[in-house]
């Protein structure tokens, strides 16, 4: 019989590694920078052309590597991070399989320049598709210069599955930012096509993050902290009022690499429950300090998911440290004595001294005095009981109720409004209940639509002109509709920097929450991409209706309900928000009646 298992070329193996390590040129960048990390770098910049197909350029100014190292550095499963089976469970560095150099340069061509601090001359190597071109001694700087060109050259059908030049780059700034938010201490750089679009200085974590998101999260940050025998904890959460409709911003770390995990994104939610609303997520950078041995991170080949040893302690405790960051700022609602689970973590400390509690007396009491308090409340009791008893007073009632139903059934005179949320009106066939902030919702989107359909739409110039600073993507994103913008009454720029200054609205729209609505905007177009100016004019009307709109939780007067249905029911389609969730729901006598 013929033999059939053969062992496959190094080039073939590294392909097919390649596939799993390399997926686009983000991955790319991902390895080169954390390894410029682990190097011992305080200084790296990332250029990059045709978002990394055609170059990417990594240079650092870390520990370098040894002529034998440079060489062996490109071999598969080559690493200086573990030795031995049991370093597996001890590692801090972020990168420790030995693949990524291997399986780049089996799909690109790669030059390298590298030198150790203590040497006066370096070392370059030349590999394309596995195979070495060159290797030689050079003059270059301390650190190592990586450069990757064409990438994919050798496998057409992964090149053609590349995204536009957009999309890849996005890839890449995110990749980019999770490795900056780790590492506030290195000056990180990141420059596209010759445009800087990151140049971060050494800073705290806090000034990383705002760095790195812009200057309107700054405000709205709320440290965290906590410190038990199974974890450290600290970071970063969002007030609720930046809450957003996307899970954009929401970052866990775990020493330092960044990871997925939905259970403990349930912890964090839980805490901002009765806080925002069900289609709202809160922003967050957590960060985890665990020992490695409690922790398995070789479960992925990204290494974005972690098993962690305890991890239903880690929830509770989570969620508790996220609850009282927000407590600390008034922001939690009142206390409900219903639920269960919250972690209490009292800190212990052998030196305190251990107090009884005291139990206050009062020496005057005497419980054969006669309780007047008492006596009073059985006498009210007794008069309601009257009331009760007294057939005509029921059927007086009956009919001064009937009176007013009828009334109300005709113009919605009498309206109710329960927990700031929701207004309750009688009508003929039971009891009308609407969502006060979608009512107002669809009011201003029509109001809206009707005023930009007029010609004679006129601005008005803000006090004090705002501007936003935003990060690169949302910045091409907006520019696409600023034409739309001014059509509407808007006068808004560039002012430089990827920030943008308006300093007009449309006047019927003074009060407008003008950072809100650019939140709005972004969000809109970002979820619908693929064909961005398409319906811009019924997007604003809606984004600008959201923000308008009363929120849950303001109390009004029987006049502003009746003002909010008079205008609902003015509307071509009361019964539903501009993106179709229910306004108004009826619930009929019929099934009042079936509950009695």
């Amino acid at each position: 019989m013929i033999d059939i298992i053969q062992l496959l070329p190094d080039s073939i193996a590294n392909q097919i590694a390649a596939g799993e390590v390399i997926q686009r040129p983000a991955s790319v960048v991902k390895e080169l920078v954390e390894n410029a990390v682990d190097a011992g770098s305080d200084k790296i910049v990332v250029n990059i052309k045709d978002a990394g197909k055609t170059l990417i350029h990594v240079i650092d100014n870390g520990k370098g590597m040894s002529e034998t190292d440079a060489r062996m550095s490109f071999e598969r499963h080559a690493t200086s991070k573990i030795k031995k089976a049991k370093d597996l469970f001890e590692i801090y560095t972020m990168g420790f399989r030995g693949e990524a150099l291997a399986s780049i340069a089996a799909v690109a061509e790669v030059e390298l320049k590298t030198k150790q601090n203590n040497k006066e001359l370096g070392t370059y190597v030349h590999i394309r598709g596995s195979e070495l071109i060159n290797q030689e001694t050079v003059l270059c700087q301390a650190g190592c210069s990586f450069i990757v060109k064409n990438l994919f050259y050798n496998i057409p059908a992964r090149r053609k599955f590349l995204k536009k030049n957009v999309t890849e780059f996005n890839y890449i700034k995110n990749e980019f930012q999770k490795i900056a938010l780790t590492n506030p201490e290195i000056e990180l750089s990141l420059i596209h096509n010759n445009n800087k679009i990151f140049n971060l200085k050494k800073s705290s974590l806090r000034q990383r993050i705002v760095n790195v998101f812009g200057k309107n999260i700054e405000q709205n940050l709320i440290p965290i902290s906590s410190e038990t025998s199974i974890l450290k904890i600290y970071g970063y959460t969002g007030k609720p009022e930046i809450a957003k409709r996307t899970r954009r911003e929401q970052y866990f770390f775990v020493n330092k690499r960044f990871i997925k995990h939905q259970y403990f994104y349930k912890a964090v939610l839980s805490a901002y429950e009765r806080i925002i609303s069900l289609d709202a997520y809160p922003i967050f950078f957590i960060y985890f300090e665990i020992e490695p041995y409690k922790i398995d991170i070789n479960i992925h080949p990204a290494k974005t998911e972690v098993n962690f040893e305890d991890a239903k302690g880690i929830f509770s405790i989570l969620r508790a440290t996220v609850k009282e960051a927000l407590g600390k700022f008034n922001i939690v609602p009142s206390i409900d004595f219903d639920r269960e689970g919250d972690v209490q973590m009292p800190h212990f400390n052998e030196k305190n001294e251990i107090k009884p509690p005291e139990i206050e007396i009062n020496k005057k009491y005497n419980p054969f005095y006669e309780n007047n308090n008492e006596k009073e409340n059985i006498e009210n009791w007794e008069r309601l009981y009257k009331d009760f008893e007294s057939d005509d007073n029921k059927e007086e009632n009956k009919q001064e109720e009937k009176l007013i139903a009828d009334k109300t059934e005709d113009n919605f005179s009498k309206t109710l409004q329960i927990r700031n949320k929701y207004i309750i009106t009688p009508v003929k066939s039971g009891l009308m209940i609407i969502n006060q902030r979608r009512a107002h919702e669809r009011i201003l989107y029509e109001k809206f639509l009707n005023i930009k359909n007029d010609e004679g739409i006129t601005s008005q110039k803000i006090l004090y002109p705002s501007e936003i600073m935003l990060n690169f993507d949302d910045y091409e994103i907006i520019e696409n509709v600023f034409d739309d913008l001014r059509k509407i009454g808007f006068d808004i720029s560039c002012s430089g920097n990827d920030s943008i200054i308006i300093k007009a609205v449309p006047a019927f729209l003074i009060n407008l929450n003008i950072e809100k609505f650019i939140e709005q905007i972004l969000i809109n177009l970002k979820e619908n991409q693929k064909d961005i100016k398409k319906y811009t004019k019924e997007r604003l009307s809606e984004i600008t209706a959201k923000v308008q709109a009363i929120n849950y939780g303001k109390k009004l007067n029987s006049e502003e309900m009746k003002k909010i249905i008079d205008n609902l029911f003015a509307c071509k389609t009361p019964n539903f928000t501009p993106n179709g969730k229910i306004i108004i729901s009826i619930i009929k006598y019929e099934e009042i009646e079936v509950k009695f």
